[in-house]
């Protein structure tokens, strides 16, 4: 593909995608192909002569997008929205154009600069502590990962490491060849292992599954904080309590705390001021050495912190006393996958735990210590240039517009809940949590809990074989109950109104049937 061949498919693969946008709504919400369909149209190798952007393109729309289920669709109300914009794609497009591995300041200083200075306005704009920032007054910081389970694992394994250096005696120098510091060497060995076998992670019964997968790859124990509805399955000062008397009684030393800030069933959010004021004592937290390292994974709600009201809400004010933060842009910020923020109070416990010198990437500002050198704020080496789309989105919807368009879905969301409780005269549906966040949970109901786990069931699935509307599922404490989402850039109130139409009537027949 020569420079004009460029030029005439990329203006007509924008033109593709914006049509394509605009009869998203021509598409089932889930693909309707059978697992391997793709295997039975594509050949078995590669072609050998170069292939015409047409022919590529007209595959697109005949073997691709069949296989395809259209997130962007206003009339998808799964999972969590993960929201695409015209800005932000023009960004991933400039990326591309811009591709390199940037792992060190010198490798692209537009690269690491904007991401600090894009983070820096992130910071500020969800009203998240001044240590957070780059100029704050800890040293903190923060940087964008792919995903938020990439954020809890770097956030772990920076919190596992200063956990050992500050309750560990300083490990014997290196051995010269000696006989006794080798000695000195495996005793030190002997410990850290010991020290290591009693750590564990915590996170409540409710939270992602990330922190229980970041404890699995680190080696480390895992234990579930318990949740239930009575606190709206969110974790209570209360029940950490319990958990840390738990842990003492085994001779675990928790290291490690995830605080959700909108968990994936109901969007719940962890007692902030109450797991602020466990973990301190009831005095007011100081940085102690060997104290747990609190992380907020905010990995969809946090998006929501650019309102005022949502910052009062959860208590936002309490993530100073934490020492790290994560939420993704591309679930609630118009940015596409993947863009996931990290903030860190304090920065120099991720660069000693994610540091690794070679020569070879040695340079007069990062050996003078004058620039960020990325690398060593995460698991692998080599990173994007993510900051260019987030910089775009922020600059082309500006502050206000991020806000309103948060605080739409939120409106969404209400108007639904309304809906669920006006329909069969109040009796038809039982709201189990919400709606908040954008996010309702709900369930049809019943004589008793068969009954209703049966018919929500049913509505579940016939709802979404319709292909008009995609909803997922959850099951609290043996409750089968349907999660509907309404945060999509491209859903209207019209659009949740037809879902909500299908969603009755569906009910109304399910009822009579069981």
């Amino acid at each position: 593909m020569d420079t004009q061949e460029f030029k005439d498919a990329a203006k007509a693969s924008i033109d593709h995608i914006v049509d394509y946008y605009e009869n998203i709504t021509d598409h089932s919400v889930v693909s309707q192909v059978e697992p391997g369909y793709l295997r039975q149209l594509l050949p078995t190798t590669c072609p050998e002569e170069s292939e015409s952007w047409a022919t590529i393109r007209r595959d697109i729309d005949t073997q691709i997008v069949p296989g395809l289920t259209h997130w962007q669709s206003p009339n998808f109300f799964a999972f969590f929205p993960c929201p695409a914009s015209y800005p932000s794609i023009l960004g991933e497009l400039y990326s591309a154009a811009f591709t390199g591995a940037c792992f060190n300041w010198i490798c692209s200083p537009a690269v690491t600069e904007l991401e600090t200075i894009v983070l820096d306005w992130l910071c500020r704009l969800l009203g998240l502590p001044a240590t957070y920032l780059s100029t704050g007054p800890t040293r903190g910081g923060g940087v964008i990962q792919g995903t938020a389970s990439e954020a809890v694992l770097t956030a772990m394994v920076a919190a596992r490491d200063k956990y050992l250096s500050e309750t560990l005696p300083t490990p014997p120098a290196a051995s010269q060849g000696n006989g006794d510091e080798d000695e000195d060497d495996q005793e030190y060995e002997d410990l850290l292992m010991r020290k290591r076998s009693k750590l564990v992670a915590l996170g409540s019964s409710a939270c992602h599954s990330s922190t229980k997968k970041a404890a699995k790859i680190l080696g480390v124990r895992y234990l579930a904080v318990p949740t239930s509805s009575a606190s709206g399955f969110a974790m209570t000062g209360d029940a950490l309590r319990g958990t840390l008397e738990l842990c003492r009684r085994k001779g675990l030393e928790p290291f490690f705390l995830t605080a959700a800030l909108g968990t994936t069933d109901t969007c719940a959010v962890d007692d902030m001021g109450a797991i602020a004021e466990v973990l301190a004592d009831n005095v007011v937290p100081t940085r102690r050495k060997g104290e747990i390292w609190v992380h907020v994974d905010a990995a969809y709600a946090g998006a929501a912190l650019i309102t005022p009201e949502a910052r009062e809400a959860v208590g936002a004010h309490h993530t100073r006393h934490f020492y790290s933060f994560n939420t993704n842009m591309h679930k609630w910020f118009l940015t596409n996958f993947d863009a996931s923020c990290l903030w860190v109070a304090d920065r120099r416990w991720l660069e000693a735990a994610m540091s690794s010198e070679l020569h070879v990437y040695r340079n007069a500002y990062s050996d003078g210590g004058l620039v960020t050198d990325y690398r060593n704020w995460q698991i692998p080496l080599g990173r994007r240039f993510r900051s260019l789309k987030v910089w775009f989105v922020l600059r082309n919807y500006g502050a206000r517009g991020l806000r309103e368009y948060v605080r739409r879905g939120v409106r969404m969301g209400e108007t639904f809940a309304g809906w669920l409780k006006e329909a069969g005269s109040g009796n038809m549906f039982e709201i189990l949590t919400g709606p908040v966040f954008a996010l309702t949970v709900f369930r049809v109901a019943g004589a008793d809990e068969t009954q209703a786990n049966a018919r929500t069931r049913r509505l579940h699935e016939e709802v979404n074989a319709t292909g008009r509307i995609w909803v997922t599922s959850t099951v609290l404490e043996g409750k089968f109950a349907i999660r509907f989402m309404t945060a999509n850039r491209l859903t209207e109130e019209s659009h949740v109104r037809d879902a909500f139409e299908l969603i009755l009537k569906t009910a109304e027949r399910i009822i009579q049937e069981i």
